[in-house]
């Protein structure tokens, strides 16, 4: 985000309610008009507000770093759906409700080292073929709750609003030092409500079935050119300097990867590029029509109540569930300073512990609550359509599973550690 503070007129935070309001509701009543039709839909309302910014505000500077973000957003991304394509992870057996309980635990850690969004791209893809025989909503909308977002509350690498901190000079290991508590109750939770879920799911699948599906299947790795790309990706996310050479490392890792892997891997991972393809264009008029919101939420963010923990918790997550949560948390960090009327990162560390914790904390954990909370969450959605699993709309996994799931968990936390 830019030093500068820009003050944008609160009408033109229309243009991004528009979007949202098509997302979520388009796909359900026009969905044919829509899938023709989104990229029209989200280029226009973008451009909307770049004209705003660029020849009403003449916000250069703002609308550059903007890109520079929307730039480093997609090459991330990009790279990582091109390499987990090239890497094929074959599963043994029928997928019960305690393997599946054990593999998202898997996952959650595993995204504190990869990710969410690294995490998520290796592994949605075993995750459909192990329950294929029973596949259903809850099963991808799960996913998304813990290892697109919750499980990686433990590091600066494990969620993009943890890893802007870690850069403002929060150090490593402090997140996981302070989250843990918040980590292991709200995964737990989870955990817990999907063994329940899953079962009465597990039990309605013929035996029969079961047995014919999975008694041919072994555990098998393809790909390990692409882990070594993997990690080139890994290691870019930590340069800054000169601009530009991180993301030319996640292109070039990504192409490395693409042309070195085995057509036989990319055909049993169904790979194209129709998912990333969806995914950067509603992601980029995402990107230009949030600008006003995020701007307006930088000025006004220490006026709209008392600063307590519970405030930075619900507030920081309230905004991350529909806007990008790094932004949000950057926003909510400079309120914090504000209050505090102090911007040194280490007194706050000292003096601000637990306001800290809660803007880290909601940041991370309400990214699940919509498909657009959270970069991976819509791309994991994307590669469930493209395989034909069943996912909710917008508005159903918001009704369906965010309120009753991840709302339950979201009341412990903070009835917990931040009341």
């Amino acid at each position: 985000m830019s030093d500068h503070v820009i003050s944008p007129n609160p009408w033109m935070m229309l243009p991004f309610a528009i979007l949202l309001g098509t997302i979520a509701l388009a796909p359900l009543w026009f969905a044919d008009w829509w899938a023709k039709h989104y990229p029209k839909v989200a280029f226009a309302l973008g451009a909307m507000t770049l004209g705003y910014y660029l020849f009403g505000l003449h916000a250069y500077p703002r609308v550059l770093a903007v890109a520079h973000e929307y730039l480093s957003f997609i090459a991330l991304i990009g790279a990582l759906f091109v390499v987990s394509g090239g890497i094929h992870i074959s599963v043994k057996g029928e997928a019960t409700p305690l393997a599946n309980v054990m593999f998202l635990l898997i996952g959650a850690v595993l995204a504190n080292v990869l990710g969410t969004t690294g995490a998520s791209m290796l592994l949605i893809r075993p995750w459909i073929r192990m329950n294929k025989y029973r596949i259903t909503a809850h099963h991808i909308v799960f996913f998304i709750f813990i290892i697109s977002n919750v499980g990686g509350c433990l590091t600066p690498i494990g969620d993009p609003p943890l890893f802007l901190g870690f850069l403002k000079g929060i150090p490593f290991g402090w997140v996981a030092e302070h989250c843990w508590p918040m980590w292991a109750t709200g995964l737990g939770i989870l955990l817990a409500m999907f063994f329940v879920v899953d079962s009465f799911n597990y039990r309605r699948a013929p035996k029969v079935i079961r047995e014919k599906e999975t008694a041919h299947e072994q555990w098998r790795f393809d790909g390990l050119a692409s882990v070594f790309f993997l990690a080139v990706i890994l290691g870019a996310v930590f340069i800054k300097q000169p601009i530009f050479l991180r993301e030319a490392l996640m292109v070039a890792a990504a192409i490395g990867s693409y042309y070195t892997t085995r057509k036989p891997v990319h055909e049993a991972n169904h790979f194209n590029f129709h998912p990333i393809q969806e995914v950067a264009i509603l992601f980029l008029g995402i990107f230009a029509t949030m600008m006003p919101a995020l701007d307006w939420l930088q000025i006004n963010a220490a006026k709209l109540g008392d600063p307590t923990p519970a405030f930075f918790f619900w507030g920081s997550g309230a905004l991350s569930s529909v806007l990008d949560n790094a932004p949000t948390y950057l926003s909510f960090l400079s309120a914090l300073m504000g209050a505090a009327q102090d911007s040194d990162v280490q007194r706050l560390l000292a003096t601000q512990s637990t306001n800290l914790v809660a803007i880290s904390v909601g940041a991370v954990f309400f990214g699940a609550n919509t498909y657009i909370g959270n970069g991976p969450n819509f791309m994991v959605k994307a590669i469930a359509d493209q395989q034909k699993v069943r996912t909710p709309t917008f508005l159903g996994y918001v009704f369906r599973f965010t309120l009753p799931f991840m709302g339950t968990m979201l009341l412990v936390v903070w009835w917990l550690f931040f009341r």
